[in-house]
């Protein structure tokens, strides 16, 4: 029993990395932007986030870091191609380029060093409780605070004025942009909102999930928070689910290694991937179902005079 609540608890621990990313990159997407740099901008406020708290010793500084890089990397990424109408899709993919070779020059100072003792957290009570107080009650404030960052996102884009006009800009940019909306503008603050969430994810991993710095440590998890979405169909809800079960097919390979199955290491290593690959293929045998999620625009540059 005791093995199958460290096995949740280390699922609720991976999936928090990718809901992170894959919430900032839904964001993007609501507003009708591609970004394909999320790999990049993770890795960059990692090794961000790792140094703060080097320096600091303070992991909540680390966080905001973190946050700072993915945010300025995407403010970058957002003016490239909402003003100067680059490509979405190559602008993303060097992005992601620049940033894995520019955390790796960073962060060779930072290979051996290591960070303060790390903090035990624990709810007072319910972490006594057996198998549920392991499993659900002894976790970073950053799992609880996944949580309730999808809550806080559903009631954002279908409650309030500001989320239904983001929505709208993602549908209908031209009808936005003629009742006056600042299109370019929303689209900016969602590309931002969505690199600081990014960001929070890549410092997440490398002060808290793994606490250490190594060159490409990130290991795809950008790649898989952004197919996360379209498995998610642009749902909230459905993408923390969805990193859940990503989460617990990355732990799973180490539950299984521990209990002694004969299975080789390279395949287990590799059923995350290959999750994504199967979940992906699945949806697109109905492309109807993922039309009718996903915003109209999502991709398209926007003129505003044409």
């Amino acid at each position: 029993m005791e093995s199958y609540a460290l096995l949740i608890a280390a699922t609720l621990n991976a999936g928090t990395v990718l809901a992170l990313a894959a919430l900032g990159l839904l964001i993007n997407e609501k507003a009708g932007v591609v970004n394909l740099g999320a790999e990049g901008m993770m890795l960059c406020a990692a090794i961000a986030g790792f140094a703060c708290v080097v320096h600091t010793g303070n992991d909540w500084l680390g966080f905001a870091a973190g946050m700072g890089a993915g945010a300025v990397l995407a403010a970058i990424f957002g003016v490239l191609v909402i003003w100067l109408n680059t490509n979405q899709y190559a602008t993303g993919l060097a992005l992601s380029l620049f940033g894995v070779g520019f955390s790796a020059f960073v962060g060779i100072g930072y290979v051996q060093e290591k960070l303060p003792e790390r903090p035990n957290y624990e709810i007072p009570f319910l972490a006594d409780i057996p198998l549920l107080g392991p499993a659900f009650f002894k976790q970073h404030p950053l799992v609880y605070g996944a949580i309730l960052l999808v809550l806080a996102l559903i009631w954002f884009l279908y409650r309030s004025r500001t989320g239904l006009v983001l929505l709208a800009v993602g549908e209908s940019p031209a009808s936005a942009h003629a009742l006056g909306y600042p299109v370019r503008l929303i689209r900016l603050a969602a590309v931002v909102a969505g690199g600081a969430l990014c960001g929070l994810a890549g410092a997440y991993i490398s002060v808290s999930y793994t606490p250490l710095w190594v060159e490409g440590m990130v290991a795809g998890k950008g790649w898989i928070a952004l197919a996360l979405t379209t498995f998610a169909t642009w749902r909230p809800a459905r993408v923390l689910l969805g990193a859940y079960l990503f989460g617990g097919v990355t732990m799973l390979q180490f539950h299984l290694q521990g209990v002694g199955v004969q299975v080789p290491s390279q395949l287990l290593t590799a059923l995350p991937y290959i999750a994504t690959i199967v979940v992906l293929a699945l949806i697109s045998r109905n492309p109807t179902w993922i039309r009718v999620n996903m915003p109209a625009s999502l991709g398209k540059p926007f003129y505003p005079g044409s």
